[in-house]
Parts: structure tokens; C-alpha cells; sequence
């Protein structure tokens, strides 16, 4: 029974996000670095299951078949996107390893305050040192 008490605890909210658009284009050494220090453990960090990456060549789709979304133009630039097919906010080149997650969370937070939670501080990333080198 204590086991059934715990798994009714209400979570608190957490910011929702259809996806993360990557733009990229074949030899870009931005988006190499990326894919080298990042992209193998987005899926099982928690912004990448927050909002799964999806990548789009730059030269074949600068929208990201988005109707309305401002086009890219400099790879990479990443873009999230909300449950409504809606821009949230973007980062356009790729910052590096130490800063990548840090600014797509701001991202993320900022798309909490408007939702009207708690200013992202439920949605935020774990900031643990561990965290912080995925």
C-alpha cells in the first residue's frame, strides 16, 4: 500500500516542448562538434526527452516545414519548438559543450514563464556537475 501512496504523488509541472530542430548542413565543423559532444546522450538527457532532436538540412528546408517559423540561417541553429507548432526561441550556432545545455534550458524556462508555472524552475535542468557534462 505505501508502495501505491508514492506513485500517486502529484510531479510538479514541467515545461512541454514538441521538439528541438537542428539545422545543419554537410561540413559544417559546428555541427561536427556537436554530433562528437553532444548528440550521442541527447535522447537520455532530460531536455532531450523534454523535446526530441530533429535535424533538417539547411539547404533542403530552412522553415523545418513549419509554416511561419522564421528561416535559418547560419548552422547550426537549433530551434524549440511548442506542442502548437509555434517558435519558442532558438540558438543559433552551437556555443560548445560546457554552455550548449544551459542555453537551450533558458529556452525552456522562458517557454515555462509564459505558460504561466512557477518561472521554469520546475522545467529547469539538473545543474549537478554530472548534468552539466551531458
Amino acid at each position: 500500500m505505501v508502495l501505491l501512496s508514492v506513485l500517486l504523488v502529484p510531479l510538479p509541472p514541467v515545461a512541454s516542448a514538441a521538439e528541438l530542430l537542428m539545422f545543419e548542413q554537410r561540413g559544417c565543423p559546428f555541427c561536427r562538434k556537436f554530433d562528437a559532444e553532444i548528440a550521442p546522450d541527447y535522447p537520455q538527457s532530460r531536455i532531450g526527452r523534454i523535446a526530441p532532436l530533429r535535424r533538417v538540412d539547411i539547404y533542403e528546408d530552412r522553415r523545418g516545414g513549419i509554416a511561419g517559423l522564421t528561416p535559418a540561417v547560419f548552422t547550426p541553429t537549433f530551434v524549440l519548438v511548442g506542442d502548437d507548432g509555434h517558435e519558442v526561441g532558438r540558438l543559433e550556432g552551437y556555443p560548445g559543450q560546457r554552455w550548449f545545455y544551459p542555453e537551450i534550458e533558458a529556452i525552456l524556462d522562458g517557454m515555462s514563464e509564459e505558460a504561466g508555472t512557477d518561472g521554469g524552475k520546475t522545467g529547469a535542468l539538473d545543474k549537478t556537475p554530472a548534468a552539466e557534462a551531458k
